[in-house]
């Protein structure tokens, strides 16, 4: 809860109460009872009133390469999921902090062929309160791993990436209510230049965003630049034309003035041809962005139009980010990690793990 919802929610304690219990709850406490410059009788009562932390760990599956997902249950008739993302230092090849990757929904609407999250369908919206409770839960694995050899154990949770289960754009308003707590300057305090929020193009949702915050990064799931090939690999897309989506971005970025991630899910043979680079160029032209790549990452079962997906080559990969180059684009390529526990990009939603 925001720290000003807070305060009204809690009169007539004084307001400084109201600050104090913000700031427990921002540093992860389990109880009230833990709130130990709460008067004993407060700390009763609002136990006795309200529910802290909401949610179940059932699973908490630890990858080789140091990813961390958790399948997390909030209710009987959903479970959702979250992953802590290792990540590197520039400067020198020791880890830097981690990445924390969010849902918004249990399922996802958009129902775009190659994503398992996809192919459960939509179950419900997240609340706030579960947004923010999946950030508490990375962020204490995070502090808790060990460090590497001779220093401190923990690393920092250095960006958010809200990239998880669901499409973040149709759960604007509980995000955005979330994204107010985690980015409080009495509470979590988190940078909002580290979040980066990731659509498949709601443009409506996009100008939302631009116009009423939070100031965060925006990447677009474009995939490809095709109208027809995109609409029918994402489905959701078909009320979301590629001139409507762009329009969108661009006013986002007149707005905000960040550089927009345009995200391409590469399938092999489908859409890793010359024609398909001069159609991402031409769409993100007049646009300052970049675009990241992603191999597709297996997950058994996902088929198009009668054919299953297989993962690109890595020449085709090196060919079509030489296409891109070609043509003027800043070019990066995702670093496929989460895939030992089924946690990496489109992944979400495969519970079982061998």
């Amino acid at each position: 809860m925001p720290l000003e919802e807070l305060t009204g929610l809690l009169t007539p304690l004084p307001r400084f109460r109201a600050a104090q219990i913000f700031k427990w709850i921002a540093g992860g406490v389990c109880g009230f009872a833990e709130m130990g410059n709460l008067p004993l009788s407060l700390r009763d009562e609002l136990a006795g009133r309200f529910l802290l932390r909401p949610g179940v760990v059932e699973e908490q599956y630890p990858g080789d390469d140091g990813t961390v997902k958790l399948a997390l249950r909030f209710d009987a008739a959903s479970k959702i999921e979250a992953v802590l993302l290792p990540g590197h230092s520039r400067r020198k090849a020791a880890p830097g902090g981690y990445t924390a990757c969010l849902s918004t929904q249990a399922g996802c609407p958009a129902g775009c062929v190659f994503c398992k999250t996809g192919a459960l369908g939509f179950l419900r919206n997240l609340s706030s309160a579960e947004i923010v409770e999946q950030f508490l839960l990375l962020r204490k694995i995070a502090q808790e791993n060990a460090g590497p050899p001779g220093e401190a154990p923990g690393r920092p949770i250095a960006n958010i990436v809200v990239m998880g289960m669901g499409e973040p754009l149709l759960n604007l308003a509980e995000l955005r209510r979330a994204l107010n707590v985690i980015t409080s300057p009495g509470g979590m305090d988190f940078s909002r230049r580290r979040i980066t929020v990731s659509t498949c193009g709601i443009a409506g949702g996009i100008i939302d965003l631009a116009d009423n915050g939070p100031a965060v990064r925006l990447a677009l799931s474009l995939t490809s630049a095709d109208e027809s090939l995109r609409r029918r690999l994402m489905p959701l897309t078909k009320s979301h034309s590629l001139a409507d989506v762009k329009e969108a971005c661009a006013y986002f970025q007149k707005r905000t003035g960040g550089r927009i991630t345009l995200e391409v899910v590469l399938l092999g043979g489908i859409n890793t041809s010359r024609e398909d680079a001069a159609g991402i160029a031409q769409f993100a032209g007049n646009i300052d962005a970049v675009v990241n790549l992603i191999p597709w990452n297996p997950v058994p079962g996902l088929a198009f139009e009668g054919m299953p997906l297989h993962s690109p080559s890595a020449e085709e990969v090196k060919v079509f980010k030489g296409y891109l180059e070609s043509l003027g684009m800043n070019v990066t390529c995702r670093f496929r990690r989460g895939r030992g526990v089924m946690g990496a990009c489109g992944q979400l939603g495969a519970l079982s793990v061998h």
